[in-house]
C-alpha cells in the first residue's frame, strides 16, 4: 500500500446538463450554439471539433479548446469540484469539458507545446480514464 492509497479521494464531479447540447444534437450550426450558449463547454469543444474535422490549423484548434477548457474550469469550480478528482466520462454532461481538455492536449502536441500536451494529458488521464481511452487512446 503507498501513501496515495491512503489519502482520501474527493466525489466525482458531475456537471450540470449544458442546453448547448440539445442545440448541437438537433443540429443547429456550431458557430450559432456558441453564440447563444458562450458559457457552454460543449459549444466550444464542438467548434474545436469542427475546425479540426475540416482541417484546420492546429492553431484554431487550440484556441477554440482552450476556451472550451476555461469555460469548463469555471463551471467545475461554481459544481463543487476543488482542482482535482474524478469527472467521469460516462456522465454525459462532464463530456463537453473532457472534449475540451482532450483537443487541447492534441492541438497543444501539434503546435509543438509539449510540456502542455503532457500536462493536459494527465489532467484528462487522472479526470476520467474512460475519456483518456475514447478520446486519446493511443496518441
Amino acid at each position: 500500500m503507498n501513501l496515495q492509497d491512503l489519502m482520501p479521494t474527493p466525489p466525482p464531479t458531475h456537471l450540470p446538463d449544458d442546453p448547448a447540447e440539445v442545440e448541437l444534437a438537433d443540429g443547429a450550426a456550431v458557430v450559432d450554439v456558441v453564440r447563444r450558449h458562450p458559457a457552454s463547454p460543449a459549444a466550444w469543444a464542438a467548434l474545436a471539433e469542427s475546425a479540426r474535422d475540416r482541417d484546420a490549423d492546429a492553431v484554431e484548434v487550440y484556441a477554440y479548446a482552450r476556451v472550451g477548457y476555461h469555460r469548463s474550469l469555471d463551471l467545475l469550480r461554481r459544481n463543487g469540484w476543488k482542482g482535482n478528482g474524478p469527472v467521469p466520462w460516462e456522465h454525459d454532461a462532464n463530456r463537453g469539458f473532457l472534449r475540451s481538455l482532450a483537443l487541447l492536449a492534441t492541438a497543444a502536441g501539434e503546435i509543438g507545446e509539449t510540456e502542455e500536451w503532457e500536462r493536459c494529458s494527465a489532467f484528462l488521464r487522472d479526470s476520467s480514464p474512460t475519456a483518456y481511452d475514447v478520446l486519446l487512446g493511443d496518441a
